[in-house]
C-alpha cells in the first residue's frame, strides 16, 4: 500500500509540473492544483498510514498522529482560495489580453 501511494503522490506531483510548463493560463492552474494535490497526500502520509487507528493518544491501540490531517485540511482550504484568486485573475488577463497565453514574446515587440 506505502508503494502505491508513494507512486500516486510522484505521479500528481509529476502532471503538476509538467502542467505548470505550458503556455496557456488554464494548465498551469490545473498543475498547481494537481501539486497541491501531491504536497496534501504528501502531508497525510507523514502521519502514518493506519487503517482503522483512531487520531486520539490515550486508547490502548495504535493511534494516528492527528497533526498532519490538520494540516492537510488547512492546505485544502488554503489550496481553494488560491485557485479562486488565479482563476480570477486569469479572466481578468484574458478579457484584458484577448488570450489566455503566458508567454510575453509576441508583447514585446516594438511598434512601428
Amino acid at each position: 500500500m506505502e508503494a502505491l501511494f508513494a507512486m500516486a503522490i510522484g505521479l500528481l506531483t509529476a502532471v503538476g509540473i509538467y502542467l505548470m510548463l505550458r503556455l496557456r493560463t488554464y494548465p498551469v492552474i490545473l498543475g498547481l492544483t494537481f501539486l497541491s494535490y501531491g504536497v496534501n497526500l504528501f502531508l497525510f502520509a507523514s502521519g502514518r498510514l493506519a487503517v482503522n487507528a483512531a487520531p486520539i493518544i490515550g486508547y490502548p491501540q495504535p493511534y494516528a498522529d492527528p497533526l498532519p490531517q490538520a494540516l492537510v485540511l488547512t492546505a485544502i482550504v488554503i489550496s481553494f482560495g488560491m485557485t479562486a484568486v488565479i482563476m480570477i485573475m486569469a479572466i481578468g488577463g484574458y478579457l484584458e489580453a484577448g488570450h489566455d497565453r503566458v508567454d510575453l514574446d509576441d508583447t514585446l515587440e516594438p511598434e512601428a
